[in-house]
C-alpha cells in the first residue's frame, strides 16, 4: 500500500547542476544514513562524494573533487561507518576512503568497470561490471577475483544474461536485485 507523498522536499543540490557545495552535477548513486541524518551521494561529473545533512542548504566534499576520483558512480558506508567504499568507475577500481583519515585509502578491487554497490549483512561486497556484463561478490575480507551471481553467460537479453548491468540491490536472503541498462 505505499503510496508517492504528495508533500516532498528538496534534501540535497536543487540549485542547477554546477560544482558549488550547494550544487550537484549528474548525481549517481546514494547512500542514506539514518543515524548521521545524512546522504552520501556520487556526485558525477563533480568527480566526488558530497555528504549532505538533512535540513543543509549545503554538502561538504568527503572524497575526491581533486582528481583522485573519475566519475564515482555509486558509494555505500562500510559495517563500522569508518569508511566509504566507492565504485570509481573510470578509475576502473573500488576504493576504500576513509571518513577519518582522507589520505587512508584502499584499492579494494582493481581492473573492474563498477558502476553499482551492495553490502549484505554479513559484510560481502556486491559490485555490477558494466564492461563485463556481469554482478560479483567478495566475500568479507576476501581478496582476488571474486564469484560471479548474476550474468555469467556474457551480453545479452536472456533470463541468464545481462547487459551492462547498473544499480545493484541485495535484501536479507541474498537476492541480488539489478538494474539492467540495455
Amino acid at each position: 500500500n505505499l503510496k508517492w507523498a504528495q508533500q516532498t522536499s528538496i534534501i540535497a543540490g536543487g540549485n542547477e547542476g554546477g560544482n558549488g557545495l550547494n550544487q550537484l552535477d549528474s548525481p549517481r548513486g546514494i547512500y542514506v544514513d539514518d543515524l548521521e541524518q545524512s546522504i552520501y551521494i556520487a556526485d558525477y561529473e563533480n568527480h566526488r562524494i558530497v555528504k549532505w545533512k538533512f535540513g543543509e542548504l549545503s554538502g561538504q566534499i568527503v572524497a575526491g573533487g581533486d582528481n583522485q576520483l573519475s566519475y564515482p558512480t555509486d558509494v555505500i558506508l562500510d559495517q563500522n561507518r569508518k569508511s566509504l567504499i566507492i565504485c570509481d568507475k573510470d578509475n576502473r577500481r573500488v576504493i576504500r576512503w576513509s571518513l577519518e583519515n582522507p589520505q587512508d585509502k584502499e584499492i579494494l578491487i582493481s581492473d573492474i568497470k563498477c558502476f553499482g554497490l551492495a553490502m549484505n549483512e554479513n559484510g560481502d561486497l556486491f559490485v555490477s561490471d558494466i564492461s563485463k556484463h556481469e554482478v560479483k561478490r567478495w566475500r568479507k575480507g576476501e581478496k582476488g577475483n571474486g564469484t560471479i551471481v548474476a550474468g555469467e553467460n556474457g551480453k545479452g537479453n536472456k533470463l541468464n544474461q545481462l547487459s551492462s548491468p547498473t544499480f545493484i540491490f541485495v535484501d536479507r536472503e541474498d537476492t541480488v536485485y539489478v538494474s539492467d541498462f540495455l
